[in-house]
């Protein structure tokens, strides 16, 4: 019910309607109400809108109820006034002509601004003029603007920092960080500033290429921020290794040379020190038909026959560099003929 021109006096209470409901509560005590309370719908309310001060268990028995801007009873603070008997509302000094009273006890703001922000009190007087006071609280925010993203190069080499920074007009609104439309994760690369506007990644992996974007809110509204994308440069001298995964890859290689060095040297000593320079002599028995020790006695000019000597030399032999490479021989038997005259 909207609040209608007063045809009483501002604080004028229907005195007839109020000593009518006392005889009758002469000899009769209500039970124990619940207490009173208030809610703000919504408590968070975005400038230019409206929100409605709800009131639970007011009680029925009521002479008049109140309401006053701030946490005070004070007659130049008073908004309106609602008298149940009479059915009857009357405006107060602080009444701004965008309020509304009911009989249920609930006011409600249209067109809210930042200056109706604060605490509300109703103000109940019983039949009996006894006086309670209920309070309430209420938000007002601005919506937010857009936020803007800039960061100071968006081409980065693999391994380098970049930095992105969020600049927004908005004080006190948070800040939270997208990327590829997600949340971000952070990892231990990642660093947000205390109040989250700035995010630095020292160092810069491949996995980090995407688009970025900051995302202001407050209780009442959010905005996104324009999206940049990064482009990650692989630099191939890096390979993605962090310089203990390369120290350990050379120790590897080196060990590993190490072990080949020692088992090509240890299988050729082996070979070459086992039949370098043995040497297989055999003698051959020269046969009686053949080779005959005994002079002749009838050819003294002849020369006298010595046995054969067959000497078998082995042809394994070490390996000596040579400008020319020798034909491979086989076992050679020398055959050396003495003769005597």
């Amino acid at each position: 019910m909207e609040l209608a021109s007063a045809h009483l006096h501002k604080g004028q209470v229907p005195w007839g309607g109020l000593l009518l409901t006392a005889s009758l509560l002469a000899s009769w005590s209500p039970a124990t109400t619940a207490e009173v309370t208030i809610e703000a719908v919504p408590p968070q309310v975005a400038e230019d809108n409206n929100v409605l001060l709800l009131v639970h268990n007011l009680p029925l028995a009521l002479g008049a109820f109140a309401w006053y801007k701030g946490n005070t009873t004070a007659i130049d603070k008073e908004i309106a006034r609602f008298v149940p008997n009479s059915n009857m509302n009357f405006t107060g000094q602080a009444y701004s002509g965008r309020e509304i009273i009911y009989s249920n006890g609930s006011l409600l703001f249209q067109m809210i601004t930042m200056k109706d922000m604060g605490v509300y009190t109703l103000d109940m007087t019983d039949e009996n003029y006894r006086r309670t006071q209920a309070t309430v609280r209420f938000h007002v925010h601005q919506p937010v603007t857009q936020p803007f993203l800039q960061v100071t190069n968006t081409t980065v080499k693999e391994l380098d920092s970049v930095t992105l920074t969020c600049l927004s007009n908005d004080i006190g609104a948070n800040i939270q960080w997208l990327f590829n439309s997600q949340s971000l994760q952070l990892t231990e690369r990642m660093t947000l500033s205390q109040n989250n506007s700035i995010l630095r990644i020292d160092p810069i992996k491949r996995e980090d290429a995407g688009e970025y974007q900051c995302e202001i809110s407050n209780p009442v509204s959010v905005r996104r921020s324009n999206s940049i994308k990064l482009d990650i440069i692989f630099d191939p001298t890096q390979g993605g290794l962090s310089d203990g995964a390369i120290a350990g890859i050379v120790i590897g290689v080196v060990a590993g040379v190490a072990l080949i060095a020692g088992l090509a040297y240890f299988l050729y000593s082996r070979k070459s020190g086992g039949g370098s320079d043995q040497r297989d002599l055999t003698e051959h028995k020269p046969s009686a038909s053949n080779h005959n020790l005994a002079p002749s006695d009838n050819s003294p000019n002849k020369v006298d026959d010595v046995a054969y000597t067959v000497l078998n030399f082995n042809s394994q032999q070490p390996n000596r560099p040579t400008s020319a490479p020798s034909s491979p021989r086989a076992t050679e038997t020398v055959y050396s003929e003495v003769k005597k005259k």
